[in-house]
């Protein structure tokens, strides 16, 4: 093909857009709404992965050291920890550390609390964070079988909660993303096909006289392009504003979702680039491959 004859097929499938405009605005608002909705279930995803995590952190094991150890066997039960899979940050406390930690919590009570200063009743410890929650079960019992480990402490029930609430959620946000993309599909598809029967007489007249698959269809996938871009571009910035304006109203948003979501919150300026690349990609698949679809049954004339 010519890239005279390219380029006049290309002016051709643009024009289409204007010539039949209510099912080109049609196509594009369904579709737009479509991948939007697709857009902010994935978002929700990738939050609640990030909640999961966010509050892995907060939620410690405490790995309690034998009071009989001495200070070799203390730096090598803390070696051990440290070299196992799946830790991602190792706290020593000492005594005196735990003393005075509790000494900030209770300092109304500071003043009988110093009298524990030469009879420390508490118990060095190390404090241990996951990378995976779901392991906290199974390295509490490593830990425990650590020499120098006298019990460990761990939130497995609590962790337990998090992780089914996070695999409740994954698999119900790709549930809603696959029926999405379906919707979408075809919809574009539905929209398209309608156009495509509107001009069956013109596409008709073209194979008659010699045009072949390529030069009748071409204009159709320019055509899905561009209302594939043009529906990416509105996804993409309403679910970047929608996405910047509860970034922005986070903080004023209570109690409960401080103490959730926290600093677990996915930041804009991590996000933005996916959701753009990942409306213009969609988009442009979409409206091309639903044109070249649905063209295909009309060129055996």
């Amino acid at each position: 093909m010519k890239i005279s004859t390219f380029g006049f097929l290309t002016r051709r499938g643009v024009r289409n857009l204007g010539k039949h405009w209510a099912m080109t605005i049609a196509c594009i608002a369904s579709l737009s709404v479509c991948m939007t909705l697709n857009t902010f279930a994935s978002l929700v995803e990738v939050n609640v992965d990030s909640m999961v995590n966010y509050l892995g952190t907060q939620n410690e094991m405490v790995v309690y050291v034998d009071p009989e150890a001495d200070n070799t066997l203390i730096e090598s039960v803390g070696a051990a920890i440290g070299s196992t899979a799946g830790v991602s940050r190792v706290q020593y406390m000492s005594k005196e550390d735990v003393l005075n930690q509790y000494k900030g919590y209770m300092s109304e009570y500071a003043d009988l609390l110093d009298e524990f200063e030469n009879d420390n009743p508490f118990k060095a410890n190390y404090r241990v964070s996951l990378s995976d929650l779901s392991q906290m079960e199974t390295m509490s019992r490593k830990f425990e079988a650590i020499e120098g480990v006298y019990s460990v402490t761990a939130p497995i029930e609590m962790t337990k909660t998090f992780v089914d609430v996070q695999k409740a959620v994954t698999k119900a946000g790709r549930i809603v993303v696959l029926v999405l993309m379906a919707v979408s599909i075809i919809t574009v598809g539905t929209t398209i096909r309608l156009s495509v029967f509107a001009r069956r007489r013109e596409i008709e007249i073209m194979k008659y006289v010699g045009a072949t698959n390529a030069l009748v269809t071409l204009p159709f996938v320019i055509e899905g392009l561009v209302m594939g871009l043009i529906s990416g571009i509105i996804t993409a910035a309403a679910s970047i504003g929608g996405y910047a304006y509860i970034v922005e109203i986070s903080p004023t948003l209570g109690s409960l979702w401080q103490m959730l979501m926290g600093m677990a919150l996915v930041p804009l300026e991590n996000v933005w680039p996916t959701i753009l690349t990942y409306s213009l990609v969609a988009g442009a698949l979409v409206g091309g491959l639903g044109s070249m679809f649905s063209i295909r049954k009309h060129l055996n004339v």
